[in-house]
């Protein structure tokens, strides 16, 4: 009898490392991951969501082949940068965005036109405030949210909890796919950009053979109603842009997790 609870004792203890560690990966999503970083999601429901998963997980995570269930501060920084890698990957998405809202905002005239974003606290183009809105529908829509939490659980086995290192190559990629968020911010703004510059190329061609025109005037109200037009007709496109990318950048982290 004495043998079977010290068995238990220490299965016990493994069980409350495992659960540290699965709790301070899935802290990462909380802070970046797109969704359950919302503002709109209370701290306590957020909390919550964490510890039932935590306590679903801790059970599976702990007999993983591979599982170091020690508890000390290089396991710890380990999981915390394995949360981080995954919440900073699909957080790009939505800066990518935002930048697109960015651009599209000084060819609508709406530079001057900005909202106070929750989720960072700062002023932004109302423009990137409706496609940021506009991610978050298709992610859930979609049910990427669920795809991210199963590419998380699927970490567990790929890097048993314990056992990851960030080493200098991650954040090297990192950066390198950061640099990308300004390529997809062009990508989504490029039919809106082509059309407003025909339109101002035409106007300034116009104002050349008719000088007596107003072409400052005219150029501003028609460049903003192109724009509207070919921005509502390219936004049939953007939820399959959206799904891909978010695809890409879940597996680019799973990469990342992959090669630690």
């Amino acid at each position: 009898m004495d043998q079977g609870a010290g068995i238990f004792i220490q299965d016990w203890s493994q069980y409350m490392t495992s659960a540290v560690f699965v709790l301070v990966r899935l802290s990462g999503l909380m802070v970046f991951a797109p969704v359950f970083s919302s503002q709109a999601i209370s701290p306590r429901v957020k909390a919550a969501f964490v510890i039932a998963m935590t306590a679903l997980l801790a059970p599976v995570v702990a007999v993983i082949p591979g599982a170091h269930t020690v508890l000390d501060m290089q396991g710890v920084l380990g999981e915390l940068g394995v949360g981080l890698v995954f919440g900073l990957s699909l957080s790009m998405l939505m800066e990518a965005l935002m930048f697109a809202g960015t651009v599209l905002g000084l060819q609508f005239s709406f530079s001057l036109v900005n909202l106070m974003d929750p989720n960072s606290m700062i002023e932004t183009e109302v423009l990137g405030q409706m496609l940021n809105w506009l991610g978050i529908l298709v992610i859930i829509g979609a049910g990427l949210d669920r795809s991210l939490l199963a590419a998380v659980v699927r970490s567990f086995r790929a890097v048993p909890v314990g056992q990851a290192v960030m080493q200098a190559k991650t954040g090297a990629a990192l950066a390198m796919m950061a640099g990308g968020i300004f390529l997809a911010g062009l990508q989504l703004a490029a039919p809106v950009l082509a059309a407003t510059l025909t339109v101002e190329v035409v106007v300034a061609l116009v104002s050349r053979l008719a000088p007596q025109l107003p072409a400052m005037v005219l150029s501003i109200p028609l460049k903003t109603l192109v724009a509207y037009v070919v921005l509502i007709g390219s936004l049939a496109i953007w939820p399959g842009w959206i799904e891909r990318h978010f695809t890409a950048l879940l597996d680019a982290a799973g990469r990342l997790m992959a090669s630690a």
